[in-house]
């Protein structure tokens, strides 16, 4: 929301924020639009304009002439050099983008590892890939720094990661030490947290002012709050370990553990492996699962029997789960990625009659579910969100790391 007063320069500077956070998430729009959301006057409008082209922050063009009625309004985009650098650890790879303003994936590298990697084996991995991309970013682009989506339980104030269990990682300072090894400013939270901050930007959540979100991984099942058009972390940043929601009663020797070592959970009865073992596919294979699934529920036979079976019991698991998320928190979008969504689309019917067994009638009839919308991008996107808040905050204001290699 634009703040009206006297020509003050905090009010300046907060409503240059809102006008570069309104381009940054709608992408391009009329002057004139933006002059109707922020509620300040064309004259102010124009001027924050100005002065975010001048800081380098957006463009201004002419309009299309075909598309407009009446007096045409300049459209305002994001300059498209303004980047983030964003990078996603997991158990199998470390996958580093180049994202720029507006949500926009201008580059993503997936550098493969035969095992987990360590914190420091991450770290130098990540900055491998930056090094080799140096000539572009310092040619094309402006980089505001690093966000880190990391599968496990980061602390918000430093970007320390407390747990990372299938990493094997424990009070690693990962922020820190990529921000060293790099000489960019870095930043990092947990991978299902900044899925919900994409997917509530730039994907299915857009508008939305409560949502829930769920990523199933190779790593595990995590999620993200949205409440009251904000991001809830809760005290530290851990909120929205839905994972470690118990979905059965299953407590004896042999049954599956969560990575808290506990069974019966969310993250225990409903996972990738399984789902990959039913079908015959590798973990390399895991981008064909909604193909691979669709395929063996419509197959005759032992093939078939199996993956109906499986998936019939791993989506009872999940409507157990987010039938306590939605009695819980009442949300009126449940938003879920990865393998969840593949589930999700493989029997809709199917999860709704099992999350009606479990919600409370009333949040029940409030809220939808539907699969995330970003795809392989969603958690470079949310990742990118991290690096971008200090520039979006305060864009006069915002300190330009010095860019290595100049």
């Amino acid at each position: 929301m634009a703040v009206h007063g006297n020509n003050n320069d905090d009010v300046r500077r907060h409503n240059l924020s809102t006008v570069l956070s309104l381009v940054h998430r709608n992408g391009a729009t009329a002057r004139s639009q933006l002059t109707r959301m922020t509620g300040l006057n064309r004259s102010t409008v124009a001027a924050l304009v100005a002065e975010l082209v001048e800081l380098g922050l957006a463009i201004e063009r002419e309009p299309d002439p075909t598309k407009q009625v009446g007096r045409p309004s300049p459209v305002v985009a994001v300059d498209p050099r303004v980047v983030a650098l964003a990078v996603n650890p997991e158990i199998d790879a470390v996958t580093i983008a180049v994202v720029g303003l507006g949500g926009r994936v201008h580059r993503r590298i997936r550098h493969a590892t035969e095992r987990s990697p360590s914190v420091t084996e991450a770290v130098a991995i990540a900055e491998s890939v930056i090094a080799a991309l140096r000539g572009e970013l310092d040619t094309g682009f402006r980089v505001a720094g690093i966000g880190l989506a990391v599968p496990g339980q980061v602390r918000s104030s430093d970007g320390t990661v407390r747990l990372a269990p299938h990493l094997d990682w424990v009070d690693a300072p990962i922020a820190s030490l990529l921000s060293a090894a790099s000489g960019y400013p870095a930043f990092a939270a947990n991978d299902a947290g900044l899925g919900a901050i994409a997917e509530w930007h730039f994907g299915a959540g857009r508008g939305r002012r409560d949502l829930v979100y769920l990523n199933g991984g190779a790593s595990g099942i995590g999620g993200g709050i949205i409440a009251a058009g904000a991001p809830f972390g809760g005290v530290g940043g851990f909120a929205g370990e839905f994972g470690h929601i118990r979905v059965s009663a299953v407590d004896v020797a042999g049954a599956h553990l969560d990575s808290a070592g506990i069974a019966g959970t969310l993250e225990s009865e409903v996972r990738l492996s399984a789902l990959l073992s039913v079908l015959g596919l590798g973990a390399e294979r895991a981008e064909e699962l909604d193909g691979a699934l669709a395929e063996a529920l419509a197959a005759d036979g032992a093939t078939g029997d199996a993956a109906r079976a499986e998936v019939a019991r791993q989506l009872g698991h999940l409507g157990t789960a987010l039938g306590a998320a939605v009695n819980v928190l009442n949300p009126e979008l449940v938003v879920l990625g990865g393998f969840l969504a593949s589930l999700l689309a493989a029997d809709p019917a199917a999860l709704d009659a099992a999350l009606s067994r479990s919600a409370l009638a009333a949040p029940r009839e409030d809220v939808t579910v539907v699969r995330a919308e970003l795809g392989p991008n969603l958690l470079m996107v949310g990742a990118a969100e991290l690096a971008f808040a200090p520039l979006l905050s305060d864009p006069a204001g915002f300190s330009w790391p010095i860019q290595p290699g100049r």
